[in-house]
């Protein structure tokens, strides 16, 4: 199995698209991804405006797997020009994909490229939702520590779910 992380590059975008939202796409992940937020599916032309922020973005990758786009990664600063907070994100497209241990692989290679591009940061950390059964596992399964639950707060199809906080310091990740 080979996983690898590159830049978005214009080339994929294309692809990006319809193995994410259009005609390739299954869209079992949004099921997942914080569907409380209620996040529309862009148009065409929606994700092509969106695109130019993620070339070649120091925080987004596109997440390939035996030569073909799978997911992405992200990270972003929760304490904005800050930057002592630094959080993940994961997305495996396809329901096909998951299960390989696709998402563990890219998520080890994505905290290890964090930790170097930022030498001094001691943490990074990820909240998922008690409806995420997987992304908890991956995260478990990374090396993350589950750190907090805040109850009851995310309502989604008529009930409430936790919202779940993991993290890892430099010193325990290996």
């Amino acid at each position: 199995m080979t996983v690898n992380l590159k830049f978005f590059s214009k080339s994929d975008i294309k692809y990006v698209y319809d193995v994410e939202y259009g005609i390739l796409a299954d869209r079992t992940w949004m099921a997942f991804n914080g569907p409380y937020f209620r996040d529309s599916i862009p148009t065409w032309h929606e994700f092509q405006q969106k695109m130019p922020e993620l070339i070649d973005n120091a925080y987004h990758r596109l997440i390939w797997y035996n030569d073909r786009i799978v997911g992405e990664v992200s990270a972003h600063w929760v304490d904005g020009k800050l930057q002592h907070w630094l959080e993940v994100g994961i997305i495996i497209y396809q329901k096909s994909d998951w299960g390989k241990g696709i998402a563990s692989i890219a998520l080890k290679i994505w905290l290890a490229e964090l930790f170097s591009q930022h030498e001094k940061l001691p943490h990074i950390g990820l909240t998922t939702w008690s409806g995420n059964i997987g992304m908890i596992r991956v995260s478990e399964k990374v090396g993350f520590v589950h750190e907090g639950t805040i109850r009851s707060v995310r309502y989604w199809q008529g009930a409430y779910y936790d919202s779940v906080k993991y993290g890892v310091l430099r010193t325990e990740f290996a």
